[in-house]
């Protein structure tokens, strides 16, 4: 009843029926006492006292920093002015703007800045970098794969590549890559043998037959030091924003496709390793580009056989004639002078019957040659080139390579005239049966070592030449036309390398040399 007596109490006085209870007097003394409305300020004071009272004797603590009623609690992105322990929730990949795929070739890499800037590793994003990152790295910082989604040699910092360069460049930086020998290793290939489909049929050996797999478990060891492993992951790091373009003939995309294929199998998400330009059949496209996205790095192979343009002029009787143009550097030379890795090759085409001869097809400025020695000729064309490379090429911003010429092992013929290297699958053993050094090889050095502009020269003759047993051979291609049907034996290739195999070698070497350099130069 006393609960129902104040429930329905009249406000600001009045009469009612119901029964007098203490709180009806406690009103009446202080209604005697103040006037109503100091009265209504009295009530108000009393219960506000209680109120603070109670939240006190209820306090966890006297020396709380906040009242207790306040507690953090994780803000939206979206607020305005988030506390210090707010939740920042990654954007949403629909929010985020995709690479666009129609890169252009002549400049691949979108928004790279400062083309004159030294070749580091690219900085992480607590670094002082200004490099260009994609919207796939931001994606990967602010959400990060699980460790069951992300391969071992993925998304690793510059930290890893500072570290990687640390440990090698001490043992590294005076070994001769150069002298050793083939040992076995079970843990390779570095590649699974039909993994990469870009291989062209004519290296993918395995998949058109060869019964022999021990061929794909030898790594070349130096004498004076150990090569590191390629990790793929480190590598690309060591790429990031930059352009690493080979330039040469079908050698050097031997070694092109062998470099791709490993870089692809360490990223995250292959559908992010695409070409920029389509492929086509193997010499009917000049020039091909890799784009790995998440990293803002190309891996290209520009077509040129000779280094200096090939060309041709019409005789007396309005006759075409194909000549070397010696003192013209290749026309595709524009689209990969910005490079900042440059890994050059020539010397296979210059050992066919045209270029061996000399004969009517040598040309410096409107002169050709009715007779010019190869060797001359060689030399005349790698001048060319290393005039080239001191204009074009700035060597605190690009790095220069130059392989060397690769070993055949033809026998009974030429590989136009049935050499054959079939039913090879051991390497050379005794070194008496090596070939003599190249002279074409002894001509480069001597340009080499006429040029301001620093070339490192990745000597891989010898090491190519114990391989007798790493050539596609007649496992060139999966079907044979009729004519070689009958004559299987007439076709083959002991030029090229099966892939995965030595090539794999030549881009470790490359990945050491990387190692070494760029720590020098950072």
């Amino acid at each position: 009843m006393a609960s129902n007596a104040v429930k329905y109490m009249p406000i600001h006085g009045g009469t009612t029926t119901t029964t007098t209870t203490a709180a009806d007097e406690i009103k009446s003394f202080f209604s005697a006492v103040f006037p109503r409305k100091t009265s209504t300020f009295v009530y108000a004071f009393a219960i506000t006292f209680v109120s603070f009272t109670l939240c006190l004797a209820f306090s966890p603590s006297p020396n709380s920093y906040s009242p207790p009623w306040f507690s953090t609690v994780p803000v939206s992105i979206n607020s305005t002015s988030p506390s210090k322990n707010s939740t920042l929730q990654a954007p949403t990949p629909e929010n985020l703007t995709p690479v666009d795929k129609n890169v252009t070739f002549e400049s691949p890499i979108a928004n790279k800045t400062n083309p004159s800037q030294p070749l580091l590793p690219a900085k992480s994003p607590t670094g002082s970098s200004d490099q260009t990152r994609t919207n796939d790295d931001v994606r990967n910082q602010t959400a990060a794969p699980s460790r069951s989604e992300t391969p071992a040699s993925v998304d690793l910092t510059v930290n890893s590549v500072k570290q990687e360069m640390e440990k090698w460049s001490e043992s590294l930086k005076d070994c001769e890559f150069f002298d050793g020998e083939w040992i076995k290793d079970d843990t390779y290939p570095l590649y699974e043998p039909g993994s990469c489909k870009l291989i062209d049929e004519q290296f993918d050996c395995i998949s058109n037959g060869r019964p022999d797999k021990d061929f794909q478990k030898l790594k070349w060891k130096p004498k004076t030091c150990t090569l590191p492993r390629l990790n793929g992951g480190i590598m690309l790091e060591m790429l990031r924003g930059r352009r690493l373009a080979f330039v040469g003939d079908s050698l050097n995309r031997n070694m092109w496709e062998s470099l791709v294929c490993m870089l692809k199998r360490s990223v995250k998400d292959e559908s992010k390793v695409y070409e920029a330009r389509g492929r086509y059949h193997f010499r009917g496209e000049a020039e091909y580009s890799f784009v790995f996205q998440d990293y803002n790095c190309t891996v290209e192979f520009f077509v040129s056989p000779f280094l200096v343009q090939e060309s041709e002029i019409v005789d007396k009787k309005g006759t075409k004639k194909e000549t070397l143009r010696l003192d013209l550097i290749g026309k595709s030379s524009e689209q990969y002078k910005g490079a900042d890795i440059i890994v050059f090759n020539t010397g296979h085409w210059w050992t066919h019957e045209k270029t061996s001869k000399g004969e009517d097809y040598y040309q410096e400025g409107s002169n050709v040659y009715h007779k010019l020695d190869v060797l001359e000729a060689f030399r005349k064309a790698l001048t060319t080139w290393g005039r080239w490379v001191e204009k074009n090429v700035n060597p605190e911003k690009s790095l220069v390579f130059f392989r060397g010429f690769s070993a055949t092992h033809f026998r009974g013929g030429q590989w136009n005239s049935g050499g054959a290297c079939d039913s090879e699958i051991e390497p050379i053993k005794n070194e008496t049966y090596l070939t003599p050094y190249p002279p074409k090889m002894k001509v480069l050095e001597s340009v080499l070592k006429g040029m301001t502009t620093p070339v490192t020269y990745l000597n891989i003759t010898r090491l190519t030449d114990y391989r007798k047993d790493g050539h596609p051979s007649v496992y060139r291609k999966q079907s044979l036309s009729d004519k070689e049907k009958k004559t299987p034996l007439l076709y083959q290739d002991c030029s090229h390398w099966c892939l995965p195999g030595v090539p794999d070698s030549w881009n470790e070497i490359l990945y050491a040399e990387l190692l070494v350099k760029l720590n020098q130069l950072g």
